[in-house]
């Protein structure tokens, strides 16, 4: 257990040096090192995602750095896509669900080991209904996998909604915490019907470990190179996606 620990605080070290990344984590470590069944983990990783945004959220609501208007554009269809993907996994195995959470995992280090930088315009002319299909399709993608979808959030706010990018990963923090909430309220019904619990103290834990790791990862994401920690992660995320691609492969459950 002491290894799941560790993986806890690496939840948050990572939100808190990269902004993102720590949901990615959140799945593998509930499966892998504390032993959960996958829909059991994904649920909880989103408890966990959601308390630890939540908690990212409030300085920057005390500065008012968060949009109002584009939390209500990503946020509410983020929620309702969500709640589509936690109902969409009551129909699936959870090995379906582990290999399309890899296959994030791919996706994300993919944006991690981008050379140029992710978002390079300029703000542009905000476009709701755009800013709203990305939040419906990111938000169904949060309730199927259990992923927060940082990585996916903060471009579309800065290219799509027209926010400088301090009040992007802010806004994002607080549109995470909403979806991740909205997936796991509906979670709690299909683990319900499947005859599943969470652990509650597992997910306490976790939640406040990650918290730990996240307020030590913003101390220190000012003292390390960044483009090293994002090129480092996308690496360790493409290793830990193909082992679980590797884990899951029909012959491997056969």
């Amino acid at each position: 257990m002491i290894m799941a620990w560790i993986g806890a605080l690496a939840i948050g070290l990572s939100l808190g040096l990269l902004g993102s990344g720590g949901s990615v984590l959140t799945v593998p470590v509930l499966v892998y090192l504390v032993g959960q069944e996958e829909k059991v983990a994904i649920a909880g990783s989103l408890a966990v995602v959601g308390s630890i945004a939540l908690v990212g959220a409030l300085p920057y609501l005390a500065r008012r750095m968060i949009d109002w208007r584009s939390l209500g554009l990503f946020g509410i269809p983020g929620m309702a896509g969500t709640w589509l993907g936690a109902w969409l996994a009551a129909y699936v195995s959870g090995q379906t669900q582990l290999l399309a959470f890899a296959m994030v995992m791919l996706v994300a280090a993919g944006f991690m080991l981008r050379r140029e930088p992710l978002v390079t315009a300029a703000p542009a002319r905000r476009r709701a209904w755009k800013v709203m299909a990305d939040g419906l399709v990111v938000g169904v993608l949060t309730g199927f996998v259990g992923v927060g979808g940082g990585f996916l959030i903060v471009p579309a706010l800065v290219l799509l909604g027209g926010l400088s990018m301090h009040r992007a990963v802010a806004t994002s923090l607080a549109i995470i915490a909403l979806k991740s909430f909205a997936g796991f309220w509906k979670y709690t019904d299909v683990l319900d019907t499947q005859g599943l619990e969470l652990d509650w103290s597992v997910l306490a834990v976790v939640t406040a470990l990650g918290v730990i790791g996240s307020l030590f990862g913003n101390r220190l994401a000012v003292k390390l190179p960044h483009h090293r920690l994002k090129r480092g992660f996308g690496i360790f995320l493409i290793f830990m996606g193909l082992f679980i691609v590797w884990r899951n492969l029909p012959w491997q459950h056969g």
